[in-house]
């Protein structure tokens, strides 16, 4: 017993002294958490107990902040059942580590190193001195961001929908947390779409959603900027913030644009709006496509050339260190910063007047890799174990792994396998891919040497 006691306390040492082992392992215990919550009876609005795999689902939807839902979250669950997918939403957008650390400051008001470590790897601030700064600035923006957009919400559904004031407020902040926080999880079993012309509840959901998705790094930039513009009359911004904050304009735009053009006759989306209304709601996909999975049109009745462009949004995704999904925009101006640079014939990849690092290049292009592979491996088995359309299949594999949350409505009739093949593409999806591989690499190895050089023909 006592050899078990301490294998046991060595295992559980190696795990929390590696920060990324340590993510992965208090997300996997939270979503199994959520997952027994959820198959208690009194969960849903029937009173009997969920199938496992549907708990364990939804569970790993709201805390990846996916939104994909085999069951409908406003009629199938119980206050109960939502309060708990409110909460799995909440902890995992905030972060598991984030949140530790956070309880740590607020009763010791100290770190201890390893708790840094372990903070900082969540959080992907840009030094160990830093983490306790930016935990109580990751607290502050999201209580006030979901503060305000909830008001906002709670206040149009009270007087603009004649709902009771509990349905208005409760309506309101389940939508702000859920926007904030990327989940795409909604109350309505059409989502947003019965407000779809109602610019008083998209615009400030879209605006959550883009505010979670720039990524907690840049929202306390923006901050901390501002304050040192007003007392010395300047701003400075880091790499990080321009190519967020630029990369973010640009396909917000873009997917603005073409999804109002390829939509613009569509009867099923976009076709019986207004103009105005077409812009409005061709804004609102294109910011969901950024990892939200909220949807004001059909999905469904999107064409196939509306779905594929809506997959390299999703694909993608929005800020690192937020609660967006995807490979990150970041990752993207990276990509394309060194194509730019072997097009021109450059040595080195530069962008906005920097030189980009070697390692930076190599994780981009890493987490871009092992992101396509994932994605052309789950669409190739759900075909396998599915009748469903590719575009359909496609779509649903990008959603997941980006943790979008967008769907043609294929999820709740996939196979058993093909959802828990869903399941692991969100988990992998939130961690992002180069956190679970480290997580689970079994040990670190620095190479003492190099090797001759030598270049294969390329193309």
């Amino acid at each position: 017993m006592a050899g078990l006691a301490t294998r046991l306390r060595s295992w559980l040492s190696l795990l929390v002294a590696h920060p990324a082992r340590a993510v992965v392992l208090a997300f996997a215990v939270v979503v199994l958490l959520g997952a027994a919550l959820l198959s208690l009876p009194f969960a849903t609005e029937r009173g009997s107990s969920p199938g496992f795999v549907t708990a364990l689902f939804t569970a790993t939807s709201a805390v990846c902040v996916t939104g994909l839902a085999v069951v409908d979250t406003g009629t199938y669950w119980s206050g109960f059942g939502e309060g708990v997918i409110l909460a799995l939403i909440q902890v995992g957008g905030f972060g598991i580590m984030t949140l530790a650390s956070l309880l740590a400051v607020l009763i010791s008001g100290r770190l201890r190193l390893r708790m840094q470590l372990t903070a900082q790897a969540e959080t992907k601030s840009l030094g160990i001195g830093d983490v306790r700064r930016v935990l109580l600035g990751v607290a502050g923006t999201t209580l006030i961001v979901e503060f305000a957009v909830g008001a906002m919400l709670s206040l149009r559904f009270r007087f603009g929908y004649s709902e009771d004031i509990g349905s208005a407020v409760y309506f309101g902040y389940f939508h702000a947390v859920s926007a904030f926080n990327n989940a795409g999880f909604g109350l309505h079993a059409d989502s947003l779409t019965r407000y779809a012309q109602d610019p008083w509840v998209t615009l400030p959901v879209a605006a959550a959603v883009i505010l979670g998705g720039l990524g907690f790094p840049v929202l306390l930039e923006l901050m901390r900027h501002r304050r040192r513009r007003r007392t010395t009359g300047h701003r400075t911004w880091s790499l990080h913030a321009k190519l967020t904050l630029i990369t973010t304009v640009v396909l917000l735009v873009a997917g603005t644009l073409l999804t109002c053009l390829l939509e613009w006759t569509n009867p099923g989306t976009l076709g019986p709006h207004t103009t105005a209304g077409k812009i409005l709601d061709g804004f609102f996909h294109s910011a969901m496509s950024r990892t939200a999975g909220f949807n004001a049109i059909d999905a469904g009745a999107l064409h196939a050339s509306t779905l594929l462009m809506t997959c390299v949004l999703m694909f993608i995704g929005g800020g690192s260190a937020g609660t967006a999904g995807g490979i990150k925009v970041t990752t993207f101006a990276v990509l394309l910063a060194a194509i730019l640079a072997e097009v021109r014939g450059e040595p080195t990849s530069t962008v906005l007047g920097r030189r980009l690092a070697p390692h930076a290049l190599r994780q981009a292009l890493t987490v871009a890799l092992l992101g396509v592979g994932l994605v052309m491996g789950s669409t190739l088995v759900l075909l396998t174990l599915t009748d469903e359309p590719m575009d359909a299949v496609l779509f649903e594999t990008v959603s997941a792994f980006a943790t979008v949350g967008l769907s043609t409505g294929i999820t709740a009739d996939l196979p058993t396998a093909g959802q828990l093949l869903l399941v692991v593409l969100m988990f992998v999806g939130r961690l992002g891919p180069i956190t679970l591989v480290s997580a689970l690499a079994l040990r670190e190895r620095t190479r003492r040497y190099d090797l001759p050089e030598e270049r294969p023909v390329i193309g």
